[in-house]
């Protein structure tokens, strides 16, 4: 992709627009449909939260002030999404986060685009038991390897902290794998 800065003024500019989030969209749907199916599990599912993402990414271009890389204030919003999209539908079935996280890990197997065996099914039945943060941090470090860093801009949080989460999410996930 060419400067960011200059893309960035092209996704603003009412003549350019369109192009560039064709281009934003070709480059960064792969991607970000990855991340946020980490999250949500299910194919149909992560197609719907991408959309929205994508469709907050073009109505707020213009509140990007560049204070971090496009990926990143973008990932911020698939996230977001994400969480957001998994706390709608928790509440609307009247169950904990946890319990939706464990009922879409138990959808795995009959899912057509899950391509895990059986000890892949076992890991994220562990990492469904983990807290919220842990599973994000956890999930971002091991199948996406985002650098801390990067993941520090996208959660709003110190690298320290992060790093903390992963080796505690770690530690929980051998215990669950080692005890089952």
């Amino acid at each position: 992709m060419q400067d960011e800065k200059a893309f960035i003024k092209d996704l603003l500019d009412t003549e350019t627009q369109q192009t560039a989030f064709r281009q934003l969209v070709s480059v960064y749907s792969r991607p970000l449909y990855s991340h946020i199916r980490t999250i949500v599990l299910n194919h149909d599912d992560a197609d719907d939260v991408l959309q929205n993402t994508f469709i907050k990414v073009f109505q707020n271009i213009k509140n990007f002030k560049g204070e971090s890389r496009l990926f990143t204030w973008m990932y911020r919003i698939a996230t977001n999404e994400a969480i957001t999209f998994i706390n709608q539908r928790a509440k609307k079935q009247g169950i904990a986060n946890l319990e939706l996280q464990q009922k879409a890990v138990q959808n795995l197997k009959a899912d057509d685009y899950f391509e895990g065996d059986e000890l892949q099914l076992k890991l994220q039945q562990a990492i469904a038991a983990l807290p919220q943060k842990q599973q994000l941090v956890f999930k971002m470090k091991y199948f996406e390897e985002i650098t801390y860093e990067d993941m520090s801009a996208i959660l709003g949080t110190s690298v320290g902290a992060l790093k903390a989460s992963y080796h505690h999410a770690v530690k929980k996930i051998e215990e669950y794998i080692n005890a089952n």
